[in-house]
């Protein structure tokens, strides 16, 4: 795991952007050319969605990683949890901009549609960490910046529930995302650390 976390320490984090943007216009792209089947917004909202989950489950394990296997990815934490709102934002305009389009039936939607609601309560509780996602808040919010950021561990099951929600019929998928947020959640716990140690 040494000689792992040494040459993570030489991928410099301006690489992981880089690579973490692209997603979003190459799916467009296949989107726009007719390579996505039949309904490429679905696909495309799908796609984000999934990914967004799919990154800030790995924000959470990040510390469990370093803590049970040694695998140090503290590095790219920040990078990570910015990727996953610029995915989980990109979703959201996908939704709101190509899927929906008229504002009374976006309202309508948040208000009547459980799990629509879940969502954007889930993107409601990211907004203010994405905005503290930098040295100037953590300096000048101090220990309450870590606090704040704790916001995330709601936020991430949200997210859980809206996609286990919004699957038609009976999916592993959505149960397994949960399940791994389950325990990563509970890894933190200090009853579970007290008993591994």
């Amino acid at each position: 795991m040494d000689r792992v976390n040494g040459y993570l320490r030489r991928v410099p984090v301006w690489l992981v952007y880089m690579i973490g943007v692209l997603p979003v216009p190459v799916w467009l792209w296949l989107g726009i050319t007719g390579q996505l089947g039949i309904d490429p917004v679905k696909e495309i909202e799908h796609r984000l969605g999934e990914l967004a989950l799919q990154s800030l489950i790995l924000g959470l394990g990040i510390t469990p990683l370093r803590r049970y296997l040694g695998l140090n990815l503290m590095k790219f934490r920040r990078s990570i949890g910015v990727l996953a709102f610029y995915y989980v934002s990109c979703h959201l305009l996908v939704w709101l901009v190509l899927d929906v389009q008229i504002p009374a039936q976006i309202w309508a939607d948040i208000l009547k549609r459980p799990y629509i609601t879940i969502g954007m309560v889930g993107f409601a509780l990211l907004l203010p960490l994405a905005m503290t996602s930098n040295n100037w808040s953590v300096r000048r919010l101090g220990n309450a910046w870590r606090r704040l950021h704790r916001l995330v561990y709601p936020a991430v099951v949200l997210g859980a529930i809206h996609y286990l929600m919004l699957v038609k019929g009976f999916r592993f998928e959505p149960l397994i995302y949960l399940g791994m947020i389950l325990l990563l959640l509970a890894l933190r716990l200090p009853a579970f650390r007290r008993r591994t140690a």
